[in-house]
Formats: C-alpha cells, structure tokens, sequence
C-alpha cells in the first residue's frame, strides 16, 4: 500500500479526480471500498470533544478486521481538568502510537485536531511526516471543514475563550449545531459529550520542523459549514500534494453522517 496517501471524511467509497485545473478537487463515488490488508485507524476529535464522539464509527472500522484507537486529547472529556498546551495535544497523539508501536496508521485528525495530526513534535523522529518506511508508515487524514478561530461564533468555532471561563474555549451550543446536517439526538449527545478546551492549546506557537504542506495528506470539506476551503487550506491544495474530497454534511460528520465517513475511510486505507 502506498505509504502517505489517505482519504477523509466524505460519502462512500473510492474518490475519482475530476480533470482539469480543478484535478486537485475530489469527488466520491459509492461501491464500497475492498481493503486487503490490516491497517491501524487513530482517531483525533476536533475541540471540546474526546474518544466518545468516534462511537458510531469505530464498529464500522472494526468490521473490517483492523485496529481502530479513538484518542481523548488531555484536558478534555474524561481527561478535563490535565493540564494541557498545543504541543501536549500534539504529544497525545504521537504516545499513542509509540506505545503500542503501531505500523500501517492511518491518521485521521478532524478539526481542530486536523491540524495536529499533521504536525509533528520538533525534535521527535517519530513524527507522522517521518512514518515513511516500509515498517511503519502513516497516512495523513484531514477529516474537518475549515478550521475555526477560538472567537468565531460559528459550527466548529463556540463562544470563544473568555476570562469567566477561566481561560477555556466555550462548548458549543444548539445554534451553533443549526443547519449542520445533524438530527436533535446527534445534536443531543454532540453538546453532552462536549467540555470546555483548553485555551492554551489554541494560543500556543505552532512548532514545526517542516512546512505542512511537504506533508501529504486529504483534506475534506464539509459543505454545509461553508463551500470553499479557507485560503491557507486552498494554498496547501494548491501545493500538490494536498487533495480535496467534498462531503455534503455539516461540521461533525462522525455524528451526521458516520457510516459514510467510515466507508471512506475504509477507502483511505487502500490509497
């Protein structure tokens, strides 16, 4: 299997490229994918969320025959109250994998975490962009919309860090879930699952040892949280090495739309 490419959130099964100079723009078409081989899904929520929010796709995964690790990110969930930066988040993630020293991970970070599972630690050997040799290789898996600011009061945005929130990113609410594709149930558990994020995590410096963009990888755009890529993203398309996947639902497809978003990733593990 091919050691970097990896394919998102999206509709069922394996994308087609459309030709011209939109051939960086993927759509999906529906046969489900077949996988032959064993592969390690890691599973990285966007903010305020942990391991739970992956619990409609991880059986679909699991049917396959292959490894699935859906990761809480310290400080939230079942972890709130550990303390917590951006490049604790970023140190999640890679643990994961050294401890259990997967190989063939497909790395899927949604959101928030999208840009975190395609960063890895400055100094590690270990990070994702390194996961290039035949014994281990990871492929990278943007699965989110546009990435939001921590005062964006929009889906994938909540209320902003505030000081009466002690320095934490607020939950979001039942308006921000509007028009996000999602039925009352899903938006029910979505905002019970949800805790307030880190503040810190999203006003630390970024380190990087390379450009993300020398970093292959999938990025999907969910359309209904906005139809176009925001401009670093279609920058990073731009580069060649990015590719996009549209998916006509909101911004928390493990919730909308799970069995889909399993199915493509089930496609991801054959790129």
């Amino acid at each position: 299997m091919h050691p970097t490419a990896a394919v998102p959130a999206g509709c069922t099964g394996r994308a087609k490229r459309s030709a011209g100079p939109d051939a960086a723009r993927t759509r999906l078409s529906y046969p489900r994918a077949t996988v032959p081989d064993m592969v390690n899904f890691v599973l990285v929520a966007g903010a305020w969320l942990g391991a739970r929010a992956w619990d409609d796709v991880v059986p679909e995964l699991r049917a396959g025959g292959h490894g699935v690790l859906p990761v809480t990110l310290s400080g939230l969930a079942e972890r709130s109250g550990v303390p917590a930066g951006q490049q604790t988040h970023v140190q999640d993630v890679v643990d994961v994998v050294e401890r259990r020293d997967l190989r063939d991970v497909v790395l899927v970070g949604h959101s928030y975490s999208g840009y975190r599972s395609v960063r890895p630690p400055s100094g590690s050997a270990t990070g994702c962009g390194a996961w290039s040799s035949s014994t281990r290789t990871c492929r990278r898996t943007a699965s989110r919309s546009c990435p939001r600011g921590p005062t964006a009061g929009r889906p994938g945005g909540g209320g902003g860090i505030d000081s009466r929130d002690r320095g934490f990113w607020a939950p979001p609410t039942e308006a921000d879930c509007t028009g996000q594709g999602l039925s009352d149930e899903q938006t029910g558990r979505l905002i019970a699952g949800s805790t307030p994020h880190p503040g810190a995590t999203l006003t630390e410096p970024a380190v990087l040892e390379r450009t993300v963009g020398e970093l292959p990888a999938t990025y999907v755009k969910c359309l209904l949280d906005g139809d176009a890529p925001s401009p670093d993203v279609a920058e990073l398309l731009r580069g060649g090495l990015w590719r996009l996947v549209e998916l006509d639902t909101g911004h928390w497809p493990m919730f909308s739309r799970p069995r889909e978003l399993a199915r493509v990733l089930l496609d991801a593990a054959v790129l």
